[in-house]
């Protein structure tokens, strides 16, 4: 039995769809003999320094029916020692984790850029209560603040108690303000405990 074996992509997507990309069904199915896609391949190993899995790219030789493939391992692995480069490789769409064609519309890059959250809603199971848009500090920065509305000043002026990740991030963990995230700088939103709505507390709102 080799010591690998293909990761199902599909699992992954639908448990972490706002950080972990997976090519929709009307990406694969522009996929053609002679490109490569990239696929994780999950291994065993007795190195204590190797990681769980490898991604690496797989030429596609044969296109079949109901989104099966054959092709050819299109990289040298690092760290899977029964598998080598032009090794023959059959998988499924259900697998495939990218493409040569071009998805700048996914759900990941729509919610990457960062934002500040507590380690409350991060980390803690708390829902998000209280979130504000500043002006954003760097490119790469949503602007958005985001709390549970539970925290002190003391607790929030700690830094360890603050990450800066990106929306996705946070959205994986609650996602009940998504239909918020294009509000403008200055908008702010406190969740009204009786209706569990959110309400807006900007001068306009």
């Amino acid at each position: 039995m080799p010591s690998w074996h293909l990761i199902n992509a599909d699992e992954i997507a639908a448990e972490h769809k706002y950080t972990f990309y997976k090519p929709s069904a009307g990406i694969i199915e522009q996929v053609v003999s002679g490109e490569v896609v990239k696929l994780i391949f999950e291994f065993e190993s007795e190195d204590p320094n190797a990681p769980r899995a490898e991604r690496m790219w797989v030429l596609v030789d044969e296109v079949s029916g109901q989104g099966r493939f054959k092709g050819r391992l299109n990289n040298e692995p690092k760290y899977i020692v029964d598998l080598k480069l032009d090794d023959p490789v059959e998988f499924e769409a259900c697998h495939i984790i990218n493409t040569e064609h071009d998805d700048d519309d996914n759900i990941v890059e729509r919610y990457i850029k960062r934002c500040f959250v507590t380690n409350r809603v991060l980390n803690e199971g708390y829902k998000v209560g209280y979130l504000y848009r500043e002006e954003p500090d760097e490119e790469k920065d949503s602007g958005w603040r985001i709390t549970s509305n539970t925290e002190s000043d003391e607790y929030t002026d700690n830094t360890e108690n603050v990450a800066y990740v990106s929306l996705g991030a946070v959205l994986s963990r609650d996602d009940s303000f998504l239909n918020l995230l294009e509000q403008p700088v200055g908008s702010a939103f406190i969740r009204n405990a009786s209706t569990n709505e959110f309400v807006s507390l900007s001068p306009e709102g």
